[in-house]
């Protein structure tokens, strides 16, 4: 098994890294990053503790940026597909998508009050690099960090965007407590960033998906893993007191060619992802996903374009994939993890490893890792 799929570059342990073993083949990275050109950089922000002080702290925040082919400039569009299982959230450039089909830049996630400065540093960032672009409608989008964060102290600024979009690299890259991802909590377990990938077959082509998460939804009670109703068997420091407040925004990467509507389908499944780890799309929840192809790249001017792409009846194995590494992503956001103690000594615990184990022992839908 490839070290990446056991542990992050941080030296975490990953869920396969506990011996378990999710359905379907990742990628040598088990990650965003197996679809070649794509980039993730983080900036991460963590400072004070004790009381709240308005500006001043805890901090507990950061920002992440994926650009779609790091060899790209911004003058070269992807095609792109967009859903909203529930729209209680923000990601801005959206309607362009669903307009043109295209996504043409980075997209950067932080915390639900940092998402203007996201926005406006992306336009700064990308016109910076191309002289024709005059007009850019960027993808910013947010999940709510104020459980652990001073959100309203906005400790997010234009230069932690542009060092996430600077550092943006496209291999292994951190997960867990980073980036965007730095104060989020899933199903009532420090959660944040997390990724997965797999490889499939479509007659003779072998094409990669890979799934990124920033998880910050669901009560401790709903999480489900392998079909093991292991929230109801660990139990204690339940954070939210009933009541979801939170989000996840997914990114879908793959290379297989496909047209806008098809990326749309694919974004369509990573709720059915969030729905085998148990989640119910509260109403206090935005769930926002965007899907995108690196295979036919567009450049800004040309009037005639070409594009190849896939049957419909092709794409079911895309589909699956969608659904395995979303699962696997949300759960790797948790197991990828520490506790942390945020703003007013708000604690939010990490996913007891052992505990996942025990109850996992003899989950029938897992089959045991064999090395």
């Amino acid at each position: 098994m490839p070290a990446a799929w056991r542990q992050t570059p941080d030296g975490l342990g990953r869920l396969r890294g506990l011996g378990l073993h999710p359905p379907g083949q990742p990628g040598p990275l088990n990650a965003l990053t197996d679809v070649a050109g794509v980039a993730v950089g983080h900036a991460t922000l963590i400072s004070g503790d004790g009381p709240l002080v308005v500006g001043q702290g805890p901090v507990r925040t950061g920002v992440s940026a994926i650009l779609p082919r790091a060899d790209l400039t911004i003058d070269q569009a992807v095609f792109a597909g967009l859903y909203s299982l529930n729209g209680n959230g923000e990601l801005t450039g959206s309607h362009w998508i669903e307009e043109s089909g295209l996504l043409e830049g980075p997209i950067t996630l932080t915390n639900t009050h940092s998402c203007g400065i996201a926005r406006d540093a992306s336009v700064k960032w990308a016109t910076a690099r191309s002289r024709q672009q005059r007009f850019f409608l960027p993808v910013a989008g947010e999940t709510y960090d104020g459980d652990l964060n001073d959100i309203n102290g906005h400790h997010v600024h234009e230069e932690h965007v542009f060092a996430a979009l600077d550092n943006a690299v496209e291999g292994a890259f951190s997960i867990g407590s980073v980036g965007g991802g730095t104060g989020m909590i899933c199903y009532e377990f420090k959660a944040g960033v997390g990724t997965a990938s797999r490889q499939i077959n479509i007659d003779v082509d072998v094409y990669t998906v890979g799934v990124y998460v920033q998880a910050n939804f669901g009560l401790r009670p709903e999480l489900v893993v392998a079909g093991v109703p292991v929230g109801r068997n660990i139990r204690g420091n339940e954070m939210r007191g009933g009541r979801d407040q939170g989000s996840i925004i997914g990114v879908i990467a793959t290379d297989a060619p496909l047209l806008p509507h098809q990326l749309k389908r694919l974004a369509r499944r990573l709720p059915m992802a969030i729905a085998r780890t148990g989640g119910i799309a509260h109403n206090g929840s935005g769930d926002i996903f965007v899907a995108f192809s690196t295979a036919s790249v567009g450049q800004s001017g040309q009037r005639m374009h070409q594009a190849n792409w896939l049957d419909n009846e092709a794409i079911d194995p895309l589909f699956n994939a969608v659904v395995e590494a979303g699962e696997e992503a949300i759960l790797d956001s948790m197991v990828a993890n520490q506790t942390m103690v945020g703003r007013d000594g708000v604690t939010a615990l990490a996913l007891p490893h052992e505990r996942l184990c025990a109850l996992l022992q003899n989950a029938p839908l897992w089959t045991p890792l064999a090395d």
